[in-house]
């Protein structure tokens, strides 16, 4: 995945898994020519949002081996990866990387919805423990969504 690449990119560069938020800043929009100062904070979000990152009280942490992370040649990220995907998206590619086919696994989620009356984040969790797939850390992100306005 791209964002894994361009989060571990900076933490590469200086051997860690821990760096202050601006020293990652620079690495991405100075270093690397990748982001604007103001894009790679954005990178920052997605990736915490994404449990890629963790605010700690010394910075960032990264939450994955980043020296296991390959780099090509030539890679530069896509401005896609600045946009926060939903709790759903995240459970729908959690349960595709499971190995369920992403139209059956969307349809059995839509028969979930409509029969138990939940909204469609509730029903990919439902999916995903009936199939056994570790979910747990999209539930507060779904809990939230219950709690907003959207999920009344």
């Amino acid at each position: 995945m791209s964002l894994r690449v361009a989060v571990a990119a900076p933490f590469q560069g200086t051997g860690t898994h821990r760096m202050e938020e601006s020293a990652f800043v620079v690495a991405l929009s100075l270093d690397r020519d990748w982001f604007s100062p103001d894009q790679a904070k954005r990178l920052i979000n997605v990736a915490v949002g994404e449990g890629l990152l963790e605010r700690t009280d010394a910075g960032l942490e990264a939450s994955f081996a980043v020296e296991s992370v390959e780099i090509p040649e030539g890679f530069s990220p896509d401005e896609e990866l600045l946009a926060e995907r939903s709790p759903f998206e995240r459970l729908l590619d959690t349960i595709v990387a499971e190995g369920i086919e992403r139209r059956v696994a969307v349809a059995r989620i839509n028969e979930l919805q409509r029969r138990l009356g939940v909204t469609i984040e509730v029903a990919a969790v439902v999916l995903a423990r009936r199939e056994g797939v570790d979910v747990e850390r999209e539930l507060p992100a779904v809990r939230e969504t219950l709690t907003s306005d959207r999920g009344r």
